[in-house]
């Protein structure tokens, strides 16, 4: 048992090591880590957006996984030299109910993130966005309709399914 008031003391030739390598980066060894929680990873703050049901999809069709890959290699640096989505070639995913069309769609979000690509996205069913666009007042569909137009990835979920 160690005395109340005792500090701790580095053991053996990897303590000193890392200690070295600690002071070396400007952090005391003997410090106590100051601050709050860690941030959330992309990953983890895009999730809260995604339905429960598809926050372990993976893009695993071969043409998908491709695209992903694609895009990903195409980013340019942004911010903290994280590839962002410059420009890429669109992805139409067509299937009959029940083939997991969304469940690629959204597994391509996730690979995206998960490799490191900055993203801007929104995903919207089609009767939404039909519904979203329909004049009403106080609403401007024209402005509704331009930032769906610059959104960089934007998943239109069962168009073709309604009239």
């Amino acid at each position: 048992m160690r005395a109340p008031n005792a500090q701790p003391q580095p053991v053996g030739g990897l303590a000193r090591r890392l200690a070295h390598i600690l002071t070396t980066r400007g952090i005391e060894p003997t410090s106590t880590p100051q601050g709050g929680p860690e941030p959330v990873p992309a990953l983890l703050a895009a999730e809260s957006r995604i339905p429960a049901r598809y926050r372990t999809a993976t893009a695993d069709h071969p043409a998908v996984a491709a695209w992903v890959r694609d895009i990903a290699a195409a980013g340019r640096p942004g911010p903290g030299g994280a590839p962002g989505i410059a420009q890429g070639r669109s992805l139409l995913i067509a299937g009959t109910t029940g083939t997991g069309k969304t469940h690629q769609a959204y597994g391509a979000v996730r690979s995206l993130i998960g490799a490191g690509v900055r993203l801007r996205w929104k995903a919207v069913t089609a009767a939404d966005l039909y519904a979203d666009l329909r004049p009403r007042p106080g609403h401007d569909g024209e402005r509704e309709l331009r930032d769906l137009a610059r959104c960089p990835l934007l998943i239109i979920d069962d168009l073709g399914a309604a009239k």
